[in-house]
């Protein structure tokens, strides 16, 4: 897990736009395969924070001549498999809410 004694780990990311999104990393995981990065937005504006629907943005990292890149994942089913991860692991460190409550 991410150590956050020091304060919260933003990261600044740029959409296809251009437009910056800034991010707190709640946590990353590598499963031998791939790396992969569980963010939670930051917003400037409190009713954006409001408004927002609370969902974990999760993207994989890869590498490419040897710089890290954060895409989105594609297959459905390694999304589901990552996401169910993060779930059981932030669940243990924060209030989370579920679907299936």
């Amino acid at each position: 897990m991410i150590d956050n004694e020091f304060g919260n780990d933003l990261l600044t990311l740029e959409d296809d736009e251009g437009v910056e999104h800034t991010f707190e990393v709640l946590d990353a995981i590598d499963n031998g395969e791939n790396r992969y990065m569980a963010l939670s937005p930051i917003f400037d504006d409190p009713q954006e924070a409001v408004e927002d629907s609370g969902e974990l943005v999760i993207l994989k990292v890869v590498s490419v001549d040897g710089e890290e890149f954060l895409e989105t994942i594609e297959d459905e089913d390694e999304m589901d498999e990552i996401a169910d991860i993060f779930m059981e692991r932030l669940e243990e460190d924060y209030d989370v809410i579920s679907d299936e409550e």
